[in-house]
């Protein structure tokens, strides 16, 4: 879910929002539950439905599907709320326009044996991805511990690999999000759950986003990606098992692990994004960026004063009205 420097010559913005869509909107996404109902939308038609032609392109790492988007090679993007803010310092001009979901248990640090909690991994080697969800979620375990990045050895892993590193014994901890964390845990009864998101609500959320011209000049496709989302919401609560194998087989994990690594992530409807985006969610969003600020100064240059700057909630109005 989840740092690259990318020049400005790279993004083709102009471009990008000028042409009316004639082409599929490219949605870039990695392999992460929350992430879900796109795939739901996808196979049961629901993009279709609301009039918008999608494509959805799968990524591995974060500063992968970030390089897309900045290239015009993909218009949307399925992104960290911290990994947008991260971006914007960089000089992309990226504005959520959905929340799509928040972790509680399914971001984890996880340990093997002989450390039994965060203090104890001082001195200890961490895998986890740097300027992803897992570096906001270590980042602030080690500080609700009185500790900081440099009482830790780095390791740096994609949230895929961190798990296997963890498991290989290359690291003594990792911190990676479901489905790699129950596929971890399956492997060795010694390995444990140090801290999860669930320590701190709306710390780990993602957000559909595309750059803010973009979403200006196509109003109408990302109203009905919107949309979509919200039915393949419905669709996955009224229909948990069918709903859930279109996940599970996307993200490449078993039924019997994704079903209760699932339970560790909350969706957002439409209606409770216009409940989420009431306030609190504002909030939490200049939380974030001092915590990202404070954990990487030279990277993260730039926070938003007020959660409205890195939102256009227009389309959401939009969805909501019709």
């Amino acid at each position: 879910m989840r740092l690259a420097k990318i020049a400005l010559a790279a993004l083709g913005f102009g471009l990008l929002a000028s042409a009316a869509q004639a082409d599929p909107v490219k949605i870039g996404l990695q392999p992460w539950l929350g992430y879900g109902p796109l795939w739901v939308a996808e196979q049961k038609g629901f993009f279709d439905a609301n009039g918008v032609d999608v494509e959805l392109v799968n990524f591995t790492w974060d500063q992968d599907v970030t390089a897309a988007v900045a290239s015009g090679n993909i218009q949307v993007i399925a992104i960290a709320t911290n990994t947008l803010i991260l971006q914007r310092s960089n000089g992309i001009d990226l504005k959520g326009f959905l929340v799509m979901d928040g972790s509680t248990t399914a971001d984890a640090v996880l340990a093997g044996t002989g450390v039994h909690s965060i203090a104890e991994l001082k001195g200890k080697k961490v895998a986890y991805e740097a300027g992803a969800t897992s570096d906001l979620l270590m980042h602030y375990a080690l500080k609700a511990n009185g500790m900081t990045g440099a009482d830790i050895e780095h390791v740096p892993l994609a949230a895929a690999d961190a798990g296997l590193a963890l498991i290989a014994g290359r690291v003594d901890a990792a911190v990676t999000y479901e489905p790699y964390i129950s596929a971890a845990l399956s492997q060795d009864s010694n390995f444990k759950v140090l801290y999860t998101a669930a320590e701190k609500e709306g710390l780990i959320s993602d957000l559909l986003a595309a750059e803010a011209g973009f979403i200006t000049a196509n109003q109408e496709a990302v109203t009905g990606i919107i949309k979509a989302w919200d039915q393949a919401v419905s669709f996955l609560r009224e229909n948990p098992e069918e709903g859930g194998q279109i996940i599970a087989t996307a993200v490449g994990a078993p039924m019997e692990e994704f079903t209760p690594a699932f339970k560790g992530v909350q969706l957002y409807s439409l209606a409770e994004n216009k409940t989420a985006l009431g306030g609190d969610f504002q909030a939490t969003v200049v939380e974030i960026g001092a915590l990202m600020q404070e954990a990487n100064p030279a990277d993260v240059t730039t926070v938003p004063a007020s959660g409205d700057e890195i939102l256009d909630l227009t389309a959401i109005e939009a969805a909501s009205t019709n």
